[in-house]
């Protein structure tokens, strides 16, 4: 067990702590799991248009389609981080493996947009069950700084290149309609990679665990769940029943839960919200996933519904996107350690542009094709941006966390990122779905990262030395 952490890898004889010997394989075994998730985020954006002409979808279906992963994952993810410090991450992460897999497979069988969205939910908590389990395996079986590090390196670099996957793999999958199965078959290609990686992991990922963790806070997450759901519920279905009065109560009432659980302090604990840089950075968290989120499902209906791209088209364009991104990732870190939160800030502002310039070109979401060349700029340049705040965001917001809320801390941070991504698709898919018109959604997208710049300019200036 390390002194620093509590964290029990392999033991020896004596109960001594050894490196596992095959620690590098399963390193491997669990970033193809964790891939299926991240690839997950934006497969299912490309094939949405195809998923609504199908089934029949309605406008909020679709959104539900986006907003029910996300949610699932939002309100699950800190309790299972807790639940395998506790009781075993290799259980908690078997467990994981499997269930996004059977969700995978519902998902693909699905006759109805009620049952695809029931499915996505349920593959929402199954991704949020494995995904914390494979960051604290890294912590427990990689002691060695230089080694821990190439490990959390290669977990970004795939991390990294999983959006672009999924952009891409989205298109080529529906528009490729194997065997017949159109977009199915963006949910039905995880159940294999379930399956073969769940029979590695049985023998490859070793038991681990915190001996220290305290008992998971299974209740609060439950009322987590409950005050998330009503908040974006209205939000989706409102537009339908004229913004009726029970929606404002019902989002009200999911804000009182959330602010209950903040104060009750075991699930989100108050300590770190009342640090000012670290609820900043939450905001700027946040706005960043809302913005980004709202902006795939619209441009990605915008695309197809109204321009006439093929799914595979649409995926290969929205690779402008992750190439900004690649360009400016590597750098960022080095940036912000001599420039300091003026990256950040730089990067909400590049997002803001870039998103604008989509905007520009888009020319009002005229239904004359535009052609794809006058939107890659602007694409490109919201992808520099990303890089810019999301790398540096994550090491100056954490790292003022104090160092035994740690996991908390990142438990929380990532759970925004989640909830924001949910609130994207309800609310800028809202704005576009009531006129049916992109001047009508682009300006939440832009406004949230102009909101996120200013809000950046507020935090630290630079990360605090550990």
């Amino acid at each position: 067990m390390s002194a620093a952490t509590g964290t029990t890898t392999a033991h020896g004889a004596g109960g001594v702590a050894v490196v596992h010997p095959r620690r590098w394989a399963a390193a491997v075994v669990m970033m193809i799991a964790a891939l299926m998730d991240l690839v997950d985020v934006t497969i299912v954006n490309v094939a949405l248009p195809s998923i609504g002409q199908d089934l029949g979808a309605s406008d909020s279906a679709l959104q539900w389609t986006v907003s029910a992963y996300l949610l699932g994952f939002a309100a699950t993810l800190i309790v299972a981080g807790h639940l395998g410090d506790r009781y075993g991450r290799k259980a908690m992460f078997l467990a994981g493996t499997a269930g996004f897999g059977l969700a995978s497979l519902a998902c693909g069988v699905a006759q109805t947009p009620g049952q695809l969205i029931a499915a996505r939910a349920v593959q929402g908590v199954a991704a949020a069950v494995l995904m914390p389990q494979v960051l604290g395996s890294f912590h427990s079986l990689f002691r060695e700084g230089r080694e821990r590090g190439k490990v959390f390196g290669l977990y970004g670099a795939v991390a990294g290149f999983a959006s672009a996957l999924g952009l891409l793999l989205g298109g080529l999958l529906t528009d490729a309609d194997l065997f017949g199965l159109g977009w199915r078959a963006v949910f039905l290609v995880n159940v294999p990679v379930a399956m073969l990686t769940l029979a590695a992991a049985v023998v490859l990922v070793p038991a681990t665990r915190e001996r220290s963790a305290a008992r998971p806070d299974v209740p609060g997450s439950l009322v987590l769940a409950g005050g998330l759901v009503a908040i974006v519920l209205p939000l989706v279905q409102g537009r339908e029943y004229d913004w009726p009065a029970w929606g404002w109560a019902l989002m009200g009432a999911g804000l009182l839960a959330i602010a209950a659980l903040a104060r009750r302090g075991t699930l989100l604990p108050a300590r770190i919200l009342r640090v000012r840089a670290f609820s900043l950075g939450l905001a700027v968290q946040l706005l960043f996933a809302l913005g980004m989120q709202g902006f795939f499902l619209v441009y990605a209906i915008w695309l197809q519904g109204r321009q006439g791209y093929a799914p595979l088209e649409a995926g290969v364009l929205m690779l402008a996107f992750s190439a900004g991104g690649f360009l400016t990732a590597p750098a960022a870190d080095p940036l912000a350690e001599r420039l300091g939160r003026i990256v950040p800030v730089a990067g909400a502002v590049a997002m803001a542009g870039g998103y604008g310039w989509v905007w520009v070109a888009m020319d009002g979401g005229a239904a004359v094709h535009t052609g794809a060349w006058p939107m890659v700029p602007g694409l490109v340049v919201a992808g520099a941006g990303l890089g810019l705040l999301v790398v540096p965001l994550v090491n100056i917001v954490l790292s003022t966390a104090p160092s035994e809320l740690a996991g908390g801390a990142s438990g929380i941070f990532s759970t925004a990122q989640q909830f924001g991504g949910a609130l994207g698709a309800a609310v800028v898919g809202t704005a576009f779905f009531s006129a049916g018109s992109v001047d009508d959604a682009m300006p939440w997208v832009v406004a949230s990262y102009a909101a996120a710049a200013l809000l950046a300019l507020a935090l630290p200036h630079r990360a605090p030395r550990p």
